[in-house]
């Protein structure tokens, strides 16, 4: 399993890895799983999204989880979680799109001819006011639809592909169309179908499957099929850009540090000012989330300074040895 994010990066110089400390982001056990791992739940409907969280670290009997994109109780679909220090990478799934599947009742039967017109009015940029029943402020801001599909028209029910921002509230959307139309229309049922690179063709697991794996590796210490349910959290990083650093630079992200130039060994050709990119060990272990500060032409051409600036620490401190010197001890 090769993460496509760590290939054809730029080489800017050479190092070589101690195995002692660390583990190759593909050979963690279920242990360093449970740790830094991602789960594409497929929420059923009926509980909300915290309660299948609950739910989540009762099976796995965990203390920390979290989930990707709230969902209401009543929609099921595609929930990212991740598992104990791998909740701080969920927030990069948080800048892409969402796609719904979504049935509407219209309340009553239009033209094929103005159901047409009037969808291809919502798809673009628009404007949306929350609906009472959520979980932010009230006010009126833009979203953007980026496609909005008729899948299917029964006479006054209706079958809704949605690819959007994250952010749209689908029940209003659906709203807004009825109003346009005239009588009104309503949302009866909707299903989320993709998270930003995570979509209904990737491994969506169930909160049964993940209780029959566990009591398989309790029973029995069979971790086989438990393994194949949690994915390494660095999967969560595919869409952004990646830099590759030594492993005495590693400890000192964790605490803190700015990443300097000397610590760098590969980086995502097309690096820019202010990417957001994904920092990982030659193990492949992410170890933080980081803007740019210089170009790759800039990294490239200067020996020293910052390079990034650390915006998320996700690696737990001490996971490598310190190899970087504090200002009192330089000065002593």
């Amino acid at each position: 399993m090769t993460l496509k994010q760590l290939e054809n990066l730029t080489v800017i110089d050479q190092d070589i890895t101690n195995n002692d400390y660390g583990t190759y982001y593909d050979k963690r056990s279920f242990k360093q799983l449970l740790q830094y791992g991602l789960i594409l739940l497929d929420k059923p409907p009926g509980p909300t999204s915290h309660e299948t969280v609950a739910w989540l670290k009762r099976i796995l009997k965990i203390p920390k989880a979290g989930h990707s994109g709230t969902l209401d109780p009543q929609v099921s679909g595609v929930l990212p979680m991740g598992l104990g220090d791998g909740t701080k990478a969920l927030e990069v799934l948080l800048y892409g799109p969402k796609e719904y599947h979504a049935i509407g009742r219209l309340h009553s039967l239009p033209s094929p001819e103005k159901l047409k017109k009037v969808l291809e009015e919502f798809t673009g940029e628009l404007y949306q006011k929350p609906p009472q029943r959520s979980a932010v402020l009230r006010q009126t801001r833009t979203r953007t639809i980026y496609e909005l599909e008729l899948l299917e028209q029964k006479e006054r029910l209706m079958v809704l592909r949605v690819l959007c921002e994250a952010g749209t509230y689908i029940r209003k959307l659906i709203y807004d169309i009825g109003e346009i139309l005239g009588p009104g229309a309503t949302m009866i049922e909707l299903r989320r179908t993709r998270v930003h690179q995570f979509n209904e063709n990737s491994k969506l697991v169930t909160l049964h499957e993940l209780a029959n794996a566990y009591s398989l590796w309790t029973e029995k210490k069979d971790d086989s099929k438990i393994k194949e349910l949690i994915l390494p959290i660095e999967h969560a990083f595919s869409e952004i850009k990646s830099v590759i650093i030594r492993d005495s630079a590693v400890d000192a992200l964790c605490h803190g540090a700015q990443l300097a130039i000397p610590g760098i060994l590969e980086a995502s050709p097309d690096l820019k000012v202010d990417d957001l990119v994904a920092i990982y060990t030659q193990k492949g272990e992410i170890v933080a989330l980081a803007k740019t500060l210089l170009s790759l032409e800039d990294i490239k051409e200067k020996t020293k300074g910052y390079a990034f600036e650390t915006k998320r620490i996700i690696m737990s401190p001490n996971t490598y040895p310190k190899k970087w010197r504090t200002k009192e001890s330089t000065n002593k």
